[in-house]
């Protein structure tokens, strides 16, 4: 009868896959996944029965003054606190692939309090584990994001002074035809005047402009001919520079996001609540128990006391 009531409170979830439950993957469209492996389980486990989750809690929730064990800092009391915490806190792996956290206690109200604030403490210093190295892969994607800026800042400024260089502006397909409409006129009209139908020297001037870089044309056959494939590689390389640098643009926003987002990585299924019943002690069963065990204990006894008294008496 002087036995205390033990209340029960346990709460159920099912720990997610890292990868699927990570952020990057959550803002590019995937699916968060709620099947666990076994190292998903037994890292949850780990992580809940490890000695820094139990200080952390027992200092939240005052539990020295709780389990009366005297001023923290006693290596008799430290001792004695985390023995009643770990025999109170019970973490199993159940047949359904859940995890049920059950914590007991006298106050039911404490008992409920302590398993919710396990389960968002495991939470915490699961998302932990990879939140360093999602730290670095934002320095990567940073630094690719940079790299690929310089790079094309740099390109385009090379495909600019060519262009200026070579006189090739853009358009090239229009202006190679209407460079050689031009060079075609020029001509026919150098040889009506080599006919004496217009003034030669002009045409053959501007047959030269057309045709020769030091005639003083800014477009001109030769530099054309010339800076073309150095313009069409510039232009080709300038083209796949813009669109690595939007996709490492993207890809840095996203990963920058994700990082300061916070995703569970818990599917919590039920959390702790006060318990409405005692779980132990069974009295009933301590009283039938005692009765049965005294029972057979006295039998015992006084068989070998007949049996006793028999062999004296023979």
């Amino acid at each position: 009868l002087r036995l205390p009531n033990i209340y029960r409170s346990t709460a159920v979830f099912y720990p997610t896959n890292l990868q699927s439950a990570d952020p990057d993957r959550l803002v590019e469209g995937s699916k968060l996944e709620t099947s666990s492996k076994s190292e998903d389980l037994d890292r949850i486990i780990t992580i809940g029965t490890s000695q820094p989750v139990a200080e952390l809690l027992i200092k939240r929730f005052g539990l020295y003054a709780h389990y009366q064990a005297g001023a923290p800092g006693d290596d008799a009391a430290d001792n004695y606190v985390l023995h009643e915490f770990s025999a109170n806190l019970d973490i199993v792996h159940n047949d359904r692939d859940a995890i049920e956290l059950t914590f007991q206690d006298r106050d039911k109200q404490l008992a409920a309090r302590v398993a919710n604030a396990m389960v968002e403490v495991i939470d915490s210093l699961n998302q932990q584990l990879t939140l360093a190295n999602r730290r670095q892969v934002l320095q990567l994607y940073q630094q690719r994001f940079d790299y690929f800026k310089d790079t094309f800042e740099r390109s385009r400024r090379e495909l600019v002074a060519a262009r200026q260089r070579y006189g090739i502006f853009g358009l090239d397909e229009y202006q190679s035809r209407y460079l050689a409409q031009a060079v075609i006129s020029a001509e026919t009209a150098l040889r009506r005047a080599e006919a004496g139908e217009g003034n030669l020297g002009a045409a053959r001037r501007v047959v030269r402009g057309l045709t020769r870089a030091e005639g003083g044309n800014l477009i001109n056959l030769e530099n054309y001919t010339r800076g073309n494939d150095s313009i069409s590689m510039l232009t080709a390389r300038v083209v796949d520079l813009q669109s690595r640098l939007t996709g490492a643009s993207s890809a840095y926003e996203i990963a920058n996001l994700a990082l300061k987002s916070r995703v569970s990585s818990l599917y919590k299924v039920q959390q702790a609540y006060p318990a409405t019943r005692k779980s132990k002690p069974v009295r009933w069963l301590i009283v039938a128990g005692s009765v049965f065990l005294t029972l057979a204990f006295s039998l015992i006894v006084i068989t070998l006391l007949e049996l006793y008294r028999k062999v004296i008496s023979d």
